[in-house]
């Protein structure tokens, strides 16, 4: 069963959802930029059959709030403190696209909140050429500044953020969407061989994997976080 709620961290209100035994060991699923929790819903709820799963909506988007102010490094200490908040000491903790890079910079950082790492097509660290963006016409679930802050950081990162994924303890599942993908591949590889304990796979169906074949990614998560 799916429930829902919020959390006060700082001066931003955060809405999740969880699912499982409440007294299972904790998996924190986090969304891409233009998501939310309920990107994870299909896989979650396969995911809650052994674990206790939280979905956060992170700043910006779904129900949590919209502060117009966004960057990695700020929903970064959002998770942290969401963490905090509701006592979770260390979580396997997973992210989609944009929360793959919150999840790589919160492992860096506080890599005793980090059981194990799992980023699903997550933005390699890397700069790159941006992407442009076309404003939606019609009402969207997240607040659209958030996407420009968010774009500029993924085409030109902090160069700290490369380094620091030598940093990273947790042992570490990537997991790529394949020639469907419009992520870079090749630079998923380049990303995983600077983490010391990382294993890629490719599961195919392109860059929204988790919600094209949840079950495979629920089954993969599982197999890792059980190894």
């Amino acid at each position: 069963m799916e429930d829902q709620s919020v959390v006060d961290v700082g001066d931003v209100r955060l809405a999740y959802r969880t699912w499982g035994d409440p007294f299972g060991s904790p998996v924190v699923l986090l969304h891409g930029l233009g998501g939310s929790a309920a990107s994870w819903e299909a896989a979650a709820g396969l995911l809650g059959e052994q674990w206790r799963v939280y979905a956060l909506d992170l700043r910006g988007h779904g129900e949590s709030d919209w502060p117009d102010e966004y960057s990695f490094e700020l929903m970064r200490d959002d998770v942290l403190g969401f963490l905090d908040e509701c006592e979770l000491d260390r979580v396997g903790l997973v992210g989609h696209s944009m929360g793959g890079v919150v999840a790589h910079l919160l492992a860096q950082e506080h890599a005793d909140r980090v059981e194990r790492l799992v980023l699903v097509e997550s933005p390699p660290p890397f700069p790159s050429e941006p992407k442009p963006a076309a404003e939606p016409e019609g009402p969207v679930d997240y607040d659209w500044a958030v996407v420009a802050p968010i774009r500029a950081e993924v085409a030109d990162p902090d160069p700290g953020w490369a380094a620091g994924l030598g940093e990273i303890v947790a042992p570490t599942l990537m997991i790529a969407g394949g020639p469907e993908s419009t992520m870079p591949q090749g630079r998923l590889q380049d990303m995983a061989s600077l983490i010391p304990d990382c294993r890629l796979i490719t599961i195919g169906g392109g860059h929204r994997v988790h919600e094209v074949h949840p079950d495979q990614v629920a089954q993969q998560i599982t197999e890792f976080f059980t190894s």
